[in-house]
């Protein structure tokens, strides 16, 4: 009996692998967990991508807002642009964390198709993205008045994921005035 069991062996470690690679596969990747979720935002001090200045955490504190990491390598993120350019148009403080890239390009390409960012963050070592755990870009961040992390999108802000999720959040955020 033993000799028939290892014929049957791989079949069994293939099943065994088979059933942990679909439970993998079935994983919503938006709904990527965040160890900084009800947490506050990590300290930072980090230029400002075309200024001559640095930007501190406490300058972000006092509204809700919404932190987007992008950057020029990312083709994910030329897509979710031009949605974030109708955000910022509506009155929503966005901040801009231009995550690993080169400032000139960085530069050119806000210049190309627009800047919806009240200020952008020039985290060239990726120093901001490891403290907020950023996989990659696009990863968007909902911050309250108080500057504490509430949600976290992993992947393109779009109209479905405005409208469903971060939208009303924003506004609930909002109504509750200091965020909490």
């Amino acid at each position: 009996m033993g000799s028939r069991l290892k014929l049957f062996l791989p079949l069994i470690l293939f099943a065994i692998m088979a059933v942990f690679l679909f439970r993998g596969l079935s994983l919503d990747p938006q709904a990527m967990p965040s160890a900084l979720i009800d947490q506050p935002l990590p300290e930072f001090t980090l230029p400002v991508l075309g200024e001559d200045r640095l930007l501190k955490r406490d300058e972000l504190v006092g509204e809700v807002a919404l932190l987007n990491v992008w950057a020029t390598w990312c083709s994910s993120c030329r897509v979710e642009h031009p949605y974030l350019l109708q955000i910022a148009a509506s009155g929503v403080p966005v901040y801009g964390i231009n995550y690993k890239d080169d400032d000139a390009a960085a530069g050119r390409w806000l210049a190309e198709l627009g800047n919806p960012y009240r200020a952008n963050i020039a985290d060239r070592e990726g120093s901001l993205g490891l403290d907020l755990g950023v996989y990659g870009a696009p990863e968007t961040y909902l911050v309250d008045a108080r500057g504490v992390v509430r949600y976290r999108h992993v992947g393109v802000v779009d109209e479905r994921v405005w409208q469903t999720i971060l939208q009303p959040l924003y506004q609930q955020l909002n109504a509750q005035g200091s965020g909490g």
